[in-house]
């Protein structure tokens, strides 16, 4: 009879009585985890000393690397080596200070038996809040059960109490009583449009191009077929290899003739000579050609939506993908024939791209474009970062932010917008921004995204606020200065209530010219959403006359 050596796992660690261990998903670019580790350093020491205050003890679940300069988990792969070494039921914390990809340590959490709390500083320097809001929401995709606390240094009060009920208990509920499942809307003009709208999507199809999925691991950004077939949405699945090779097919006066209309349109270039510090001409004929080879292949697939993921591997080839993406999100754009020269392509509409292909804002802004459109409002949408906030008079701002991917019309239009070299730290290859400060009005905010395996979306209601230009200044030292800027007050839902619900990283935002016909597009859109069978949930203060 044949014998094998089999496989004896190994025996998980035993955890230490009153003791917490703690990991820090990082970057996969070397660069952002070097530059943010400092920033990390402070946070994790300043969670230590609140930890030990409540008389635990703290171990760190992986040392710092001398070799790379950072203590960040930075592949899968080394995620999956440190969690072998955490005992399995022991108390742990993900502590994030900056922009982390969460399949770096999703492999450890699925795994892991023991409450698991995730935390952030409340700064705006690195966008650690991204990070904890994208991990939540790829938790939650995952069903790996968690908390969330955040704290500029957790030496206050609220924070405290928080670690300590976590501590004791295993888990932190926060406030969500913003929230409420969407009654049903009585006859209206709006519902019946988003309905009608709804069954056109499910019985006639669009299709999403998808340049290479899952990007900088937004595992919560991936939305299977399953859950987005049966809304009449489906994928082309491209490889962003086709996109360059299809930029090499545009030619130098096409790129140009872009950069002229831009020009006559009033948008404002801070270009240099420097490749590595400053955005030059060459980046920016490389973006128009991008701008140019997606209309191209959204063409050829007949696309409705389109994401690039830009991050990985396309960073290394060519400039950034933001400045094309802005432009296709806007209807007043430079025109692009097909390649024969017989048409002009999505002649005056939106092409609605979903920065870094996050499948939740492909539904969102596929939806948006075709109620706004046949509202008769601008169409315009695009996705921000929720990066940060702080009161200024009597009301919570948010920074709402994303790296120059945002429509001129959001900005007031092309003469109030401006292009800015991406920082190197992200975009080695550079390439510029499509940045401004968002005009002031009413927008309806919402996100798309999966919990208990089906769909959800939260939608809510906002007003864009103009702040002096020394506190928009400020604001943008105090983040990222070249990137496009939101000013956002979320009508009826406080800080801690959007950080404790919100499951994504994202925020999908589109503008109505009033607060009534803000108010009208919410009571559509969640008609339609309703329709397709995706569960509806109403946030903050929602005027009286949505309802009915």
């Amino acid at each position: 009879m044949t014998s094998y050596s089999l496989p004896v796992p190994a025996e998980p660690p035993t955890a230490a009585p009153m003791t917490v261990y703690t990991v820090a998903s990082g970057d996969l670019r070397l660069s952002a985890n070097v530059t943010g580790w400092p920033t990390q350093e402070q946070l994790e020491a300043d969670l230590t000393a609140a930890v030990n205050a409540l008389g635990w003890q703290v171990q760190r679940g992986h040392p710092f690397s001398l070799e790379k300069g950072h203590g960040f988990i930075d592949s899968q792969r080394a995620g999956i080596e440190v969690f072998k070494a955490i005992p399995r039921d022991a108390p742990l914390i993900v502590v994030e200070a900056v922009w982390q990809y969460s399949h770096h340590v999703l492999a450890g959490l699925r795994s892991h038996r023991g409450p698991i709390l995730i935390v952030a500083n409340w700064s705006g320097e690195f966008p650690g809040l991204v990070g904890l809001l994208n991990l939540a929401g790829s938790l939650t995709k995952a069903r790996v059960p968690y908390s969330v606390l955040w704290s500029e240094d957790f030496t206050d009060e609220w924070a405290r109490e928080g670690l300590k009920t976590w501590l004791e208990t295993g888990e932190l509920v926060h406030d969500e009583s913003h929230v409420r499942d969407l009654p049903p809307l009585p006859a209206s003009p709006e519902t019946e449009l988003g309905r009608a709208l709804a069954v056109q999507l499910a019985t006639e199809k669009a299709v999403i191009g998808v340049f290479d999925e899952g990007c900088m691991g937004m595992y919560n950004a991936i939305f299977d077929d399953e859950l987005i077939n049966p809304l009449g949405i489906y994928k082309e699945r491209l490889s962003q290899s086709t996109l360059v090779a299809e930029m090499a097919r545009v030619s130098d006066e096409e790129a140009y003739a872009v950069r002229r209309w831009l020009d006559e349109a009033g948008m404002t270039f801070h270009t240099g000579t420097d490749e590595a510090t400053e955005l030059t001409e060459q980046q920016l004929l490389s973006q128009f050609k991008m701008y140019i080879a997606a209309l191209r292949l959204a063409d050829d697939y007949g696309l409705d939506a389109v994401g690039i993921q830009y991050q990985q591997g396309l960073k290394d080839t060519v400039p950034a993908s933001d400045l094309a993406e802005g432009l296709l999100n806007n209807v007043q754009r430079p025109p692009v024939l097909s390649r024969d020269g017989s048409r002009e392509l999505y002649a005056g509409a939106a092409l609605p791209h979903f920065n870094e292909v996050d499948e939740g804002v492909a539904v969102d802004s596929l939806i948006t474009n075709r109620l706004w459109t046949a509202m008769g409002l601008d169409p315009a949408t695009t996705l921000h970062d929720i990066r940060w906030g702080e009161r200024y008079g009597d009301d919570f701002v948010w920074v709402f932010e994303i790296s120059g991917s945002v429509p001129a019309s959001h900005h007031g239009g092309y003469d109030k917008s401006y292009s800015m070299r991406q920082p190197p730290m992200y975009f080695p290859l550079g390439g510029g921004t499509l940045s401004g400060v968002s005009k002031p009005g009413e927008i309806v905010w919402s996100r798309v995204f999966i919990m208990a395996g089906v769909l959800h979306v939260d939608l809510g209601r906002g007003t864009v606020v103009e702040l002096p230009a020394e506190e928009t200044e400020r604001r943008l030292a105090a983040t990222t200065p070249q990137w496009p800027i939101m000013h956002a007050v979320l009508h009826g839902v406080g800080r801690d209530q959007l950080m404790a619900r919100h499951k994504a990283n994202h925020v999908n935002v589109a503008y109505a010219p009033d607060a009534a016909t803000a108010d009208r597009a919410l009571r559509a859109k969640a008609a339609m959403f309703a329709e397709l069978g995706v569960r509806v949930h109403l946030c903050g203060a929602v005027n009286e006359q949505v309802l009915g």
